[in-house]
């Protein structure tokens, strides 16, 4: 078996051994992201340098391991969770020029843990409270994602605004906007400011309302209809809803 055999069959395989890979793959994700959060606001040193090099080059690894086994790699290369990682690439490497207000824009990686085919495949089949709350999970990943991309570009433009002079106040003028239009006691005065707040409550209630109807709707699961592709049925379905098809949906039986 060749060397990128190997890769493909970490990166697709259905083994154990590929699944704990991709499970450490995860961890890498989550413990990166903490990083990123646990680090936004510092000054930059040497050994924050250090390991913003280690990460990045574990990245580009990824990245370019993914790129060499791909069936086609130019439609791989525009994928959304491979334009994220060039985004979390650049943002390591602009970091020591530009200093570290849009670091948190690589919490836009955190997509990558809900968005891959393969990684939400493993949840699905081994965690069974993935499977009842996937659209929950989905949907608030997608919101805090969000959240804390906007704090970035907030953090950014805090010397041109008044009361934002931390990046506690960043978050919580983006949190206030989001969830209130704002409690009036920190606003925007600058153009790009104001419309940066449009943005907020635009998007941002969308995705607290998509979080919403994802916790109260009754749970699905998804298994596509072989006679019309519905992909969303009631766990306990035994017909399709929309054509009728007997369906064989996989399950533990009752609670």
């Amino acid at each position: 078996m060749t060397l990128k055999d190997r890769l493909h069959d970490l990166y697709h395989g259905r083994n154990k051994r590929a699944t704990r890979f991709r499970y450490a793959m995860l961890g890498f994700d989550a413990v990166s992201i903490i990083f990123f959060l646990g680090t936004a606001t510092l000054t930059l040193a040497p050994w924050l340098l250090i390991a913003d090099g280690l990460i990045g080059l574990f990245i580009l690894l990824d990245m370019l391991a993914r790129f060499w086994i791909a069936p086609d790699r130019w439609r791989h290369l525009r994928r959304f969770y491979v334009l994220v990682d060039i985004v979390v690439l650049a943002s390591l490497a602009a970091a020591p020029f530009l200093g570290q207000g849009l670091m948190m824009l690589r919490l836009l990686r955190a997509l990558r843990l809900v968005h891959s085919y393969h990684l939400m495949h493993d949840l699905r089949r081994d965690s069974r409270v993935f499977r009842r709350h996937e659209d929950t999970v989905i949907s608030a990943v997608n919101l805090l994602v969000f959240i804390f991309a906007m704090t970035a570009l907030v953090f950014v433009l805090r010397a041109q605004e008044p009361g934002l002079e931390t990046y506690v106040d960043a978050l919580y003028f983006t949190v206030a906007t989001l969830t209130t239009t704002g409690f009036g006691d920190i606003a925007m005065t600058t153009p790009q400011g104001r419309l940066l707040t449009v943005v907020i409550m635009a998007v941002g209630v969308g995705l607290f309302l998509r979080l919403a109807q994802a916790i109260f709707s009754p749970a699905k699961v998804r298994q596509k209809c072989s006679e019309c592709g519905l992909m969303r049925h009631d766990r306990d379905a035994i017909h399709c809803k929309h054509c009728g098809a007997e369906m064989k949906i996989e399950t533990e039986g009752l609670d």
